[in-house]
């Protein structure tokens, strides 16, 4: 079949069956248990921990508290290493931390016979603390007399940067005569993952003196490197196995609780530990998306031209760094990336630390919060200048050949135009608008939208690397091996498919090795940005052809011809020109193996370090029924519109969207977590933090503009993550075409609803709806 097809993922069988192993499933006898111990205080230091009660529990093995762990500071976030300093990770965090920063640090842990014990033990744990006030907001962070977080950073400020564009300042744009101004201030809150399996890993030391971690990771080498800097030891000491992984959407791009696992071990001489994380720890302990502020500004001339913006970008990151300023930093890029000024653009962003639980990598990396922010913005503009938003975004959107200023990614493809169009006419926008535009009554509909960009992979700012491993097996089969994840998102698939067709043989002659072992899996950063058909690949399409070449020539030397007179076509070694079969490939490869005159294993590995990078893009139109009463939302239809290139699974490709566009959908209308004034979270749980059910699921309608784009192995670019980012701005504009009240902060909960309709004189004091 190859790619480009609807191909079967190759992991469905072992899911649906339950055969599939995930970490959990694959324990040690005699394994024992560990429990992390959390702060129950959001900002302060641990004076003394009391263990005594908790040690003479019978089945307690050892406690560690933050006084016991190396005084070894350690970056948590899945990026690259970089030889160079200025571009690594800060380094904020210890195993257990006497230094609280937000409600739920970790700063003991029980080893313990079973879980029973183990928790047991930590609810007999007493901590005297030294307390400070809870910071709970960016401007409480930077503001004079503010406790210091982290010594580094006496401002609490992790980074701030910004940039510059256009032919003046944006204050001199300003002095234009007749321009409109719009000056306003957007809000997107935390939400977590919420990945079906929680973090998980076992840990233990191998004959060899080996720690090995067995662990629910999108990113194996990472983890690798990250313990040995945490524990101070040599990477090659560490072996990590990635099993089959219940989802991650970034929280597992994050090294959280694996180095404290294999310090774990260590101190019970090497037993088996098992650190598996409540649900609720999971919501609170690990890592979110990030709350951001937008203070925007912007010009635009009466005909709907964009003349200049400006705009302040404040990201809340909590209590450590983890991914830090390239959240805020990817947000600002989409204002950059997606319009043109006529005149000037100006962002500032910068990155503060607070006492709230810590912001991390989640699908999308920043490009969700700054669509919001952006496309309620342009919303907003056109209702300035009376103006149609979709010939608004059509007039002033980024066009084709758009080369980024500054990291020089360019729209090596170009669909977003394309996508535009096809989403209005799914919609039935031009017919909507006018329908819905005098509405009246306590229940109104309305049409939105909202577009994005979104770059494929990390490159420029980070190194993209990845290797591929291919050996022939006697049968004529070939093992494939990579180094990249499959979490969920049908990469092994993908990848089948893709060596299926470099190679020139069937797809049931692949065999896609899914779980990685650092000890014997090629090199590859991991599962994140979007980037493992685009970056992968190409490491997989090299690896192939050598592969291809070295049975060529072997089989020109078997049947005595140049092996420039051969071809590999569909398991069979043929003459080029006529096609004629001249010999199987599988006798090829036995002859290989056993010849007496020539043996030779035929195997490949290459790495590719890719240097482009491109842009994929697409549109969200949505329609919506509001009931202005009970300040409910209602998505009656709801299409994402996609230019990821050329689609190498059309089936798995409309899966990615379907998932992503609910995760959207959960941004937009009701996800939020929660904290009260001490900085204790009030929802770390799936009864009050609300996720949209199947109920509250509509028909999920995708249509893909597939546009060939030259930098990827097959014409493929990204879409693992596009498909969340432009849902939840689409709908808050569809409500501001329904009731006209412009809702500038997410979710669009009923309470803030209610609130804005009322302020609106949409609702009167007695509650009923006007008419």
């Amino acid at each position: 079949m190859g790619v480009y097809s609807n191909f079967k993922r190759v992991d469905a069988t072992g899911k649906v069956t339950g055969e599939a192993k995930y970490t959990d499933d694959l324990l040690p006898e005699r394994c024992l248990v560990a429990k992390v111990v959390h702060s129950t205080i959001s900002n302060g230091l641990v004076k003394k921990i009391h263990t005594e009660k908790a040690a003479a529990l019978p089945g307690v093995v050892k406690i560690v508290t933050c006084f016991d762990v190396p005084d070894i500071q350690f970056p948590t976030p899945g990026h690259p290493w970089s030889v160079e300093e200025s571009h690594q990770d800060v380094s904020d965090r210890k195993l257990l931390n006497q230094r609280v920063r937000f409600y739920g640090d970790d700063i003991a842990a029980i080893v313990a016979e079973d879980e029973v014990s183990a928790a047991k033990a930590a609810a007999l744990i007493e901590v005297e603390y030294e307390e400070y006030e809870p910071i709970l907001s960016p401007a409480a962070a930077m503001a004079p007399g503010a406790s210091v977080i982290h010594q580094e950073y006496p401002g609490n400020v992790l980074k701030k940067t910004g940039f510059k564009l256009g032919e003046c300042t944006y204050a001199e744009a300003l002095k234009e005569e007749g321009v409109v101004r719009l000056r306003k201030n957007y809000e997107v809150p935390r939400v977590q993952h919420c990945h079906i399996e929680v973090p998980v890993s076992f840990a233990y030391i191998d004959v060899n003196q080996k720690i090995t971690i067995v662990s629910s990771t999108q990113i194996p080498h990472i983890v690798r490197r990250v313990v040995g800097q945490a524990l101070g030891i040599g990477w090659g000491q560490i072996r990590v196995i990635k099993p089959y992984i219940g989802g991650g959407f970034g929280n597992k791009q994050d090294v959280l609780y694996e180095p404290l696992n294999a310090f774990l071990t260590q101190q019970v001489g090497g037993r088996p530990v098992k650190l598996e994380l409540s649900r609720e720890e999971t919501l609170a302990c690990t890592r979110m998306r990030h709350r951001m502020l937008f203070s925007v500004d912007a010009a635009v001339r009466s005909d709907g031209t964009l003349v200049a913006r400006k705009a302040e970008i404040l990201s809340d990151q909590g209590g450590y760094a983890s991914h830090g300023h390239a959240i805020v930093a990817n947000a600002a890029n989409e204002f950059k990336q997606l319009y043109h000024d006529e005149k000037a653009l100006e962002i500032d962003c910068a990155t503060v630390y607070t006492n709230l639980g810590v912001g991390g990598a989640m699908r999308g990396y920043g490009i969700p919060q700054g669509d919001f922010g952006l496309e309620a913005m342009i919303d907003d503009l056109a209702a300035c200048v009376d103006m149609d938003p979709y010939e608004f975004r059509l007039k002033n959107c980024v066009k084709e050949g758009y080369e980024d200023p500054h990291n020089h990614i360019k729209f090596h493809s170009y669909g977003l135009e394309k996508c535009m169009e096809e989403g209005k006419a799914f919609i039935h926008w031009d017919e909507r608008r006018a329908e819905y535009a005098q509405q009246t009554g306590p229940i109104r509909r309305g049409v939105g939208m909202a577009i994005f960009c979104y770059k494929t992979g990390v490159h420029p700012i980070s190194l993209e690397t990845a290797a591929c491993r291919m050996i022939l097996n006697q049968d004529g089969s070939v093992q494939v091996q990579l180094g990249a994840t499959e979490i969920g998102q049908g990469a092994d698939t993908v990848f089948t498919q893709m060596a299926a067709e470099v190679l020139g043989i069937t797809e049931d002659k692949i065999y896609v090795i899914s779980t990685q072992d650092t000890d014997v899996t090629p090199f590859d950063t991991g599962a994140y940005a979007s980037r493992q058909s685009y970056v992968s690949g190409k490491a997989l399409v090299k690896t192939g052809k050598v592969l291809v070449k070295r049975i060529l020539d072997y089989a020109g030397e078997v049947l005595a011809r140049p092996a420039e007179s051969l071809a590999l076509v569909k398991n069979q070694i043929v003459d080029k020109d006529s096609g004629k079969v001249l010999r199987s490939l599988a006798e090829v490869a036995t002859e290989a193996f056993y010849s007496l005159q020539h043996s030779v294993h035929i195997t490949a590995e290459e790495t590719s370090h890719c240097k482009d990078n491109t842009f994929a893009s697409g549109a969200c139109f949505v329609e919506v029924e509001v009931d202005i009463p009970l300040g409910q939302v209602k998505v009656l239809k709801i299409v994402n519109v996609h230019d990821s290139g050329k689609l190498l699974n059309p089936q798995l490709a409309q899966a990615q969207v379907h998932g992503g566009m609910s995760m959207g959908l959960g941004y937009a209308l009701s996800e939020e977590l929660l904290y009260d004034e001490k900085g204790k979270p009030l929802n770390d749980n799936l009864l009050d933090y609300k996720l949209p059910t199947a109920m509250d699921t509509p028909d999920l309608h995708v249509i893909f503009v597939e546009e060939e784009d030259e930098s990827g192995p097959f014409g493929n670019k990204a879409l693992g993550e596009p498909p969340a980012i432009p849902v939840a701005p689409a709908i808050r504009n569809a409500v501001l075409h329904a009731t006209g009240v412009a809702i500038d902060s997410l979710p669009l909960a009923p309470q803030k609803l209610v609130r804005a309709f009322t302020e609106a004189g949409l609702i009167s004091k007695g509650g009923e709806g006007h008419v």
